[in-house]
């Protein structure tokens, strides 16, 4: 997809992280920008930076997980813009689960499910027919993680659950688009290669009262600073992705057509190369072992 100002690109979770770098970058190549982000207050001030910049912007608060605030928001945009070009499925929530998976209070799968995996729907059904209708070319980018997506990580099993359904469903998506010989393609995101500075690590700030926990944390919820801070005590230095590399890469991928947005490193490499062999040979996931001790998600 050629990626021309004027298109019109909507994404989900837009107010901080790598949404917010994607709608900055598709600002800086003249597109108009349809933000929309569960947390009201960073949307705004997303908007109005964008705007100032002169940018063309619509900001919709929206919950993903809620599929009639999403048909909405797709309202919203068609109202005022007249198309959607490019639309980026990006919101996500980490699930605040402790503990093995069978001691999980049922709630955080039950919000992890509704906003990463039935939001990214919700903007596929909502959005989809209506892009395929315009006939113009287009371009759908769903924002999965190289854990679940590549390989689970056991100690954010529910996060990782949700992020390998993504990777299915956009594969299912580009198929039908091809079957239907359409115009609008489709990528699967995988945020990278690093870490990433985003609000992920503050899911729980957002966290809607219908899914709120039915028992108390036994721990405080743990920050990415502290997280970092405790890393670096133990000697481990973590490398981070700049956010703004991720929106080069979806820009990137789109022109160039690529489903997979995956940047290379050659421990993501490693862990395909080793899941594949595992699935090949019919042998047990030994590419989990080292996280089989750490009981925490």
């Amino acid at each position: 997809m050629e990626l021309r100002a004027g298109q019109v690109a909507v994404v989900t979770g837009a107010a901080s992280g790598i949404g917010l770098a994607m709608a900055r970058r598709f600002a800086a190549e003249g597109l108009r920008v349809v933000l929309a982000d569960v947390a009201e207050e960073p949307l705004r001030a997303a908007a109005d930076e964008l705007a100032a910049q002169g940018a063309q912007v619509l900001a919709r608060t929206v919950d993903v997980s809620l599929r009639d605030e999403v048909a909405a928001l797709a309202d919203a945009a068609y109202d005022a813009f007249g198309a959607v070009h490019l639309l980026c499925n990006n919101a996500g929530v980490g699930s605040g689960a402790e503990g093995r998976m069978w001691e999980h209070d049922p709630r955080d799968w039950e919000w992890a499910f509704a906003v990463n995996i039935w939001g990214v729907f919700h903007g596929v059904q909502c959005f989809v027919p209506r892009m395929l209708a315009g006939g113009e070319p287009g371009h759908v980018v769903n924002t999965s993680s190289t854990d679940g997506g590549i390989a689970p990580l056991p100690t954010a099993s529910v996060y990782a659950v949700t992020k390998a359904a993504v990777v299915t469903m956009t594969e299912s998506l580009y198929a039908h688009l091809k079957a239907e010989r359409a115009p609008v393609g489709a990528s699967v995101l995988f945020p990278g290669p690093h870490m990433l500075r985003t609000g992920l690590w503050e899911s729980h700030r957002n966290r809607p009262e219908r899914y709120a926990k039915s028992r108390p944390r036994r721990t405080p919820y743990r920050s990415l600073a502290q997280w970092e801070a405790a890393m670096k005590e133990a000697g481990q230095e973590v490398a981070f992705t700049p956010v703004e590399d991720v929106a080069q890469q979806v820009v990137d991928g789109v022109r160039a057509g690529r489903f997979w947005l995956l940047p290379p490193a050659a421990h993501t490499d490693a862990q395909l190369r080793a899941r594949s062999a595992s699935m090949l040979d019919r042998a047990a996931p030994a590419y989990l072992e080292h996280f089989i001790l750490d009981p925490d998600d």
